[in-house]
């Protein structure tokens, strides 16, 4: 088999590589300078002309296109929903809230309260954090 046709072979692997490992951006560019040995594998310069080719075209290819690749790809934060995406948010408390119960204004409805620490009251018009949300329950703290 000849040179060219291994470089070939081995660009095509490693672009099915990147495409198993969505988000590194690694063996694509390494694909490509499989791809560049090739060309000179196809000119017929020899085995070592070649390898210097693809280190030097590994080496620029990563250096060049994975900073340029990694700018772009922007994974979204874990969307959070129902009541999982009410932990962190503010509300104000509109009737006292203890350990026992009372109500707050979250996310524009009123909800039954707790104070998230044993110890604490929460009066009306104070502006809290939720905690954690059980069942209908928010837990809220100062």
């Amino acid at each position: 088999m000849t040179a060219w046709v291994l470089w070939a072979v081995l660009a095509v692997a490693l672009a099915v590589g990147e495409i198993f490992t969505p988000g590194l951006f690694f063996l694509g560019p390494v694909a490509l300078a499989a791809i560049a040995a090739g060309a000179v594998a196809l000119g017929g310069l020899g085995a070592a002309v070649q390898l210097i080719v693809f280190i030097v075209g590994t080496v620029a290819s990563l250096a060049v296109l994975r900073p340029i690749a990694r700018a772009h790809i922007k994974i979204p934060p874990l969307l959070r929903t129902g009541t999982a995406a009410l932990v962190g948010a503010k509300a104000t408390v509109v009737q006292r809230v203890d350990a026992e119960g009372g109500r707050v204004r979250l996310a524009g409805e009123e909800w039954s309260a707790r104070s998230y620490l044993e110890d604490q009251v929460l009066e009306p018009g104070t502006h809290v954090e939720v905690a954690k949300i059980e069942g209908a329950t928010a837990l809220v703290y100062e």
